[in-house]
């Protein structure tokens, strides 16, 4: 069993690798030509041995967003987080930390969604979030910052994915403050970048450039 779970430590060397194999996971899955790959039984007992996922996510609760299928991973690939609005919040952020400094991930990426119902509720009238529970309205008050200037959008199926872009960036600034992540992105151990997830289509869009990634 540690001979198996040995092959799987290091195979991605660089947060490049661990990109190419998210972008062409999701190719293969949008495309239809998704391998589901599936650990036999001495593989799935190996992972006893410990996990060596090569990238951290996080990501919105959505029963839509099946991370690990999504991008065509298997057991022990993605070390994944997710809430609703994929927020930085301290358990997350916890979680987060946990996998750079024990786990050895290549990357983080923050992913949005199409019609997440989280960011949606951010844009609301403050009475209509008056309504919800106190803990959702704590959810949702660490989104809103990030859709108050939004530019102005006519179409609406436009200005959500804007809105969504921007909780997103918003998200990864969020992590890119805190001292573990910052200290392993400046010596290049990882990579903080952004994506968002096309329910319709199942393509992930990357946000990869500091252009794309700036508040």
């Amino acid at each position: 069993m540690k001979e198996i779970a040995a092959l799987r430590q290091g195979r991605m060397a660089t947060p490049d690798d661990a990109i190419a194999a998210l972008k062409d996971g999701n190719a293969r899955f949008f495309s239809g030509q998704a391998t589901r790959p599936e650990a036999g039984a001495n593989q799935r007992r190996a992972q006893i041995m410990g996990q060596t996922p090569f990238a951290a996510v996080l990501a919105c609760s959505d029963s839509r967003v099946p991370v690990e299928i999504v991008f065509d991973q298997g057991l022990g690939d993605l070390f994944v987080t997710r809430v609703a609005g994929n927020v930085a919040g301290d358990s997350e952020l916890g979680s987060l930390e946990y996998a750079l400094r024990h786990l050895d991930v290549r990357l983080i990426v923050v992913m949005g969604h199409e019609g997440c119902g989280a960011v949606a509720a951010a844009l609301l009238p403050e009475a209509d979030l008056a309504q919800e529970p106190e803990h959702l309205r704590r959810l949702i008050a660490r989104i809103q910052p990030s859709v108050w200037d939004l530019p102005p959008i006519r179409d609406k199926k436009a200005r959500m994915r804007e809105a969504v872009l921007n909780n997103v960036r918003h998200q990864v600034a969020a992590l890119r403050e805190q001292a573990v992540i910052r200290e392993a992105e400046a010596s290049g151990q990882v990579r903080v970048i952004g994506a968002f997830y096309e329910i319709g289509s199942g393509a992930v869009d990357f946000l990869t450039e500091e252009e794309d990634l700036r508040v």
